[in-house]
């Protein structure tokens, strides 16, 4: 079962992901949050797998929560569910260290498929944010090819595709750990924080190569 918590400061919006979440075999809700700084508090005690969190929230904003739930918690992932499609409150949702970012008007099984994306520790955005994400960032002027080792290319190409980092293991011969390594490696050199924009900011970049990786044998 994957354990869900969800943040968000209106009693209608809850009530709706509460009925939601109950349709689906796989995923059990653990808490409700009103605000930003509750969230913070009910994800140190409940240790939900995904956390639901909504943006424009009282006490504490739903960008800060994410900070401060990734700053104790690195391996909970987030996914932003809002009603803004604003390019600067996605930009900033991800770097704040959010797995995914969805608005409510998404369908049940887009959520669905967000949340057991992120408890795989994938990123799942809609093609609409993605491109958001991709118009939002300037190409870098002082990114080359070599800024990235070979092996830390192979493993931002197998990115790209969505592998896990068990995927990019088994692919490239080589530990888990070992792809942990890279992928921080990557994220430092890409002055990025979450997989999605590191994608970004490599296509932007030209750092992903024409042909990515197979993942099949």
């Amino acid at each position: 079962m994957i354990r869900v918590l969800i943040a968000d400061d209106h009693l209608v919006v809850r009530e709706g992901l509460r009925a939601i979440l109950g349709t689906a075999p796989d995923l059990t809700l653990v808490g409700e949050a009103t605000d930003g700084a509750e969230a913070v508090r009910l994800a140190e005690e409940l240790a939900p797998d995904v956390v639901l969190m909504d943006l424009r929230m009282p006490v504490v904003d739903g960008i800060e929560a994410i900070r401060q739930i990734k700053a104790g918690h690195p391996e909970m992932e987030i996914v932003i569910l809002t009603t803004y499609d604003d390019d600067q409150f996605i930009v900033r949702g991800l770097r704040a260290g959010a797995r995914g970012y969805l608005l409510k008007d998404a369908g049940r099984r887009v959520l669905f498929e967000a949340i057991r994306a992120a408890a795989r520790g994938e990123s799942l955005l809609p093609p609409a944010v993605a491109e958001k994400v991709v118009a939002h960032l300037t190409q870098p002027q002082s990114i080359e090819a070599e800024i990235l080792s070979a092996r830390e290319q192979e493993v931002l190409a197998l990115l790209a595709q969505g592998a896990t980092n068990k995927e990019i293991a088994a692919r490239l011969h080589i530990t888990v750990r070992t792809v942990k390594a890279h992928v921080t490696n990557i994220f430092n050199k890409l002055g990025v924080n979450s997989r999605a924009e590191a994608v970004a900011v490599a296509l932007r970049g030209g750092l992903l190569p024409v042909e990515s990786p197979d993942l099949g044998d």
